[in-house]
C-alpha cells in the first residue's frame, strides 16, 4: 500500500477557518487529519502542496519515518506552517492505520487507560461582554452539568492592562465564580496577552477564585516570562498551544515555566509527537491537556491520543460551534455528566462530508482578541449544541 494523494480542504467556520487533510492510498483506504492554522490557511494549502512530494508514494503505515524524514528534508525548521501541515497529514495517516487494522487509533498508541475524559468547555460564552452576562451564561452552562469552564475575561488589553479593565476582568470571574460555585473548575485564558509583571499582577488578583490555572498569561516569544510568572504565582500555569515539536516543550519543562502543558496535535507534529511530550511532561510529574478549540477531527484524534496518555487530566472542547457542524462530518461527542467518552470505531472514527464542506468557500478571518470582540464567536440566531446527550438543549 502507497499514498497516492494528499488533498487538502480549507472551510470557513466563522471564528475562525478549519483545513481538513485527506491522504490516499492506491488501496482505496484513505485517513483525515485536520490542520487549522485559522488565520493563515492560504500559507497553510502552499506548505502542503510543498510536502505532498516527500509523501506521495511512501507506505502510510510508517508513519514514524515518514515524518522524521520529512522533517529532515525541509531546511527551514518548526514554526506553525511547516508544523501544522506535517501534523495533519501525520494524523491522517494513522486513520489509515487504524482502518488498515481495523481498531481505534488508541489500541495503536499504546492501548486505552481510561473509556471518557473530564472535559472542560470553551464557547460557552457566546456575545457576553458584562460580569452579569458571563454568570447567566456560566450557570446555564453549568446546568448541563458540565464541571469546568475556561474563557478570557480581559477585554482588548495587550502587554499591560488599565486599571479599569482589570477590575472589569476581576469582576467578571467573580461573578462567574459566584454563579457556580465552588464544584466548577475555572480556567482563565490570557491568550498570550501580557508582559510578566501584568501577568503576576493578574494572577494575584484572580487567586482568591480559585482557578484551576491561568493558561498562557506571557507572549508565547519568550519561555522566560512565562517561567518568572510561574515561579511567583499562587494560581497554576498553563501552556504550550504555540510550541512546535517536541524541542520547544523541552525548553518550556527545562525552565520550570508550567504546571500543566498544552500541545497542540495538529501543530506541534501529530499524535506520536503529543505521546511524546506528555512523556517528557511525565518525567517532571506535569500534567497533560491538550489545545483543542478546533474543528472536529482535531478533536476526535486528541479522545484517542487522550485515552493513551498517563498524565492526560482535561479535554478542551468548543461546547458550542455553529449548526454546519453537524453537517461537514459524522462526528459523535458523547457527553455524559461532565465527561467525553472515548470513540470506539476503527482508526479516528470520523469521516468527512466532502460536499457539504464545499459549500463554506474559506474566508478571511482576522484575529479577534485584541479587538474586544473576542466572545463573537458564533451566529447570533444559531442555537444548536452538537454534543449527543445535549440535543434537548438550545443555546440562548
Amino acid at each position: 500500500m502507497k499514498i497516492s494523494d494528499v488533498k487538502i480542504y480549507t472551510l470557513d467556520a466563522f471564528r475562525t477557518n478549519w483545513a481538513f487533510i485527506k491522504v490516499e492510498t492506491d488501496e482505496g483506504l484513505y485517513g483525515w487529519g485536520e490542520a487549522s492554522l485559522g488565520t493563515n490557511e492560504k500559507a497553510l494549502e502552499g506548505m502542503v502542496e510543498d510536502l505532498k512530494r516527500l509523501v506521495v508514494g511512501r507506505n502510510p503505515l510508517e508513519i514514524e519515518k515518514m515524518c522524521f524524514e520529512v522533517y529532515r528534508d525541509i531546511y527551514w525548521k518548526g514554526g506553525p506552517v511547516l508544523m501544522s501541515a506535517i501534523s495533519g497529514i501525520e494524523i491522517a495517516l494513522w486513520d489509515i492505520a487504524g482502518k488498515f487494522f481495523n481498531t481505534p487509533t488508541y489500541n495503536l498508541l499504546g492501548g486505552k487507560m481510561r473509556d471518557k475524559v473530564k472535559m472542560y468547555a470553551n464557547a460557552w460564552f457566546v456575545g457576553a461582554r458584562t460580569p452579569e452576562e458571563f454568570a447567566a451564561k456560566a450557570k446555564r452552562t453549568a446546568d448541563l452539568g458540565i464541571k469546568a469552564l475556561k474563557w478570557d475575561p480581559f477585554g482588548s488589553a495587550h502587554m499591560t492592562i488599565s486599571r479599569e479593565q482589570l477590575e472589569k476582568s476581576v469582576n467578571i470571574v467573580g461573578a462567574v465564580r459566584e454563579a457556580v460555585g465552588d464544584k466548577v473548575d475555572l480556567l482563565i485564558e490570557c491568550h498570550g496577552r501580557f508582559n510578566p509583571t501584568t501577568a503576576l499582577e493578574i494572577s494575584r488578583e484572580l487567586e482568591q477564585f480559585k482557578p484551576m490555572f491561568m493558561e498562557e498569561p506571557c507572549v508565547p516569544d519568550n519561555m522566560d516570562s512565562t517561567a518568572y510568572v510561574r515561579a511567583h504565582s499562587n494560581v497554576p500555569i498553563a501552556a504550550g498551544e504555540r510550541g512546535y515539536t517536541k524541542y520547544a516543550f523541552q525548553e518550556m519543562f527545562s525552565k520550570d515555566a508550567v504546571d500543566y502543558a498544552q500541545p497542540d496535535v495538529f501543530h506541534t507534529g501529530g499524535l506520536m509527537e503529543g505521546k511524546k511530550i506528555a512523556a517528557m511532561a511525565e518525567a517532571k510529574h506535569i500534567m497533560i491537556s491538550y489545545h483543542n478549540p478546533s474543528g472536529p477531527i482535531s478533536n476526535a484524534a486528541i479522545l484517542q491520543l487522550a485515552a493513551t496518555v498517563p498524565n492526560f487530566v482535561i479535554h478542551e472542547i468548543m461546547l458550542t460551534d455553529g449548526s454546519f457542524r453537524k453537517k461537514i462530518t459524522n462526528e459523535e461527542v458523547v457527553f455524559e455528566d461532565g465527561y467525553i467518552k472515548i470513540p470506539d470505531k476503527p482508526g479516528l472514527g470520523i469521516d468527512v462530508n466532502i460536499e457539504e464542506v464545499l459549500k463554506r468557500p474559506y474566508t478571511p478571518r482576522n484575529l479577534r482578541h485584541y479587538i474586544g470582540t473576542v466572545t463573537d464567536i458564533r451566529p447570533k440566531d444559531d442555537t444548536i449544541y452538537y454534543f449527543k446527550g445535549l440535543e434537548d438543549k438550545k443555546y440562548e
